[in-house]
């Protein structure tokens, strides 16, 4: 609820600053009066803290929704974020009303002081602010997408006015200014769906059976509680080097059902490709083959 209220102050500070700043070349506060409506101000003070509160009940709404209904998640995150995307706006836009006095005197002094510190001490402010309806539009990634960004990998948990919050494997949450996020190469694994192609490398030797080996990878894909099974299963395969041996590549691209089990898939598929493996007698490249008689 913090970061919420100081979202939305220092949204509402974008106008208030700059009839500060006139005040300043004021001789009295009685200049100062002239631009601001003190009992705005604080009519603005609650209606700010109510909408603090319901931005809080609506996230808080919506991430119990998303739980029981976990095959919708990504619509009712999507919801979530526009409709706390519009309660800023609107708190702005009623506490901006309320609070300055908006004469056309007023405004060209709003608009020059506005300009000025939009160049300097609220560019990068203003910039995030402007980067985060771009992104609703523009929409690089969605909440609830797998995204990998600045070599960062974790899940999109919320897009705000200021910043996107990404939840990493590690159950870090990385902030990233909104501005930020237009300078460098984005990557969604799954843009919206629930679903997502998970690649998963696998390396036998020159001499084994490869066309047996890549089989057993894609039964293993097939077998898995994890799999998404309405999409194909290919496993690509090829010669590499591994180590300065040569050894087939095999590569394999299933996808699993909820983005949110993608490590636990990967882990499941390799431990059945392992077994399998072992139970066909086929072994991995000489390098990292191991002598397990007596």
């Amino acid at each position: 609820m913090t970061r919420t209220l100081g979202n939305l102050l220092a949204t509402v500070s974008l106008l208030l600053v700059p009839a500060l700043a006139h005040a300043q070349d004021a001789p009295d506060f009685g200049q100062l009066a002239k631009f601001v409506r003190w009992s705005g101000v604080a009519a603005s003070v609650p209606i700010i803290l109510g909408a603090t509160v319901l931005i809080r009940m609506v996230e808080r709404f919506g991430d119990r929704l998303a739980v029981r209904m976990s095959n919708r998640r990504p619509t009712i995150q999507k919801v979530q974020t526009t409709a706390r995307f519009v309660l800023y706006i609107l708190t702005f836009v009623v506490a901006v009303g309320l609070s300055i006095r908006l004469d056309p005197t007023s405004l060209t002094v709003i608009g020059g002081a506005l300009a000025f510190a939009v160049g300097f001490a609220l560019r990068d402010l203003v910039a995030s602010f402007i980067a985060g309806i771009t992104i609703m539009f523009d929409r690089p990634f969605q909440v609830g997408d797998r995204v990998g960004y600045g070599g960062e990998y974790g899940d999109i948990i919320q897009i705000g006015l200021r910043s996107v919050r990404m939840n990493t494997l590690d159950h870090n949450v990385i902030t990233i200014p909104n501005n930020k996020v237009f300078t460098d190469v984005t990557s969604s694994a799954n843009y919206g769906a629930l679903e997502m192609q998970v690649a998963m490398d696998f390396y036998v030797g020159i001499d084994q059976d490869a066309k047996l080996a890549a089989d057993l990878v894609r039964e293993a894909c097939l077998t898995s509680p994890y799999v998404y099974l309405a999409q194909p299963i290919p496993v690509l395969a090829k010669q590499a080097i591994v180590q300065d041996y040569v050894a087939f590549h095999l590569k394999a691209r299933p996808y699993v059902f909820d983005c949110k089990y993608e490590k636990a898939f990967e882990t499941d598929v390799h431990f059945r490709v392992l077994e399998a493996f072992r139970e066909h007698g086929i072994h991995p490249p000489a390098i990292l083959n191991r002598n397990t008689d007596g």
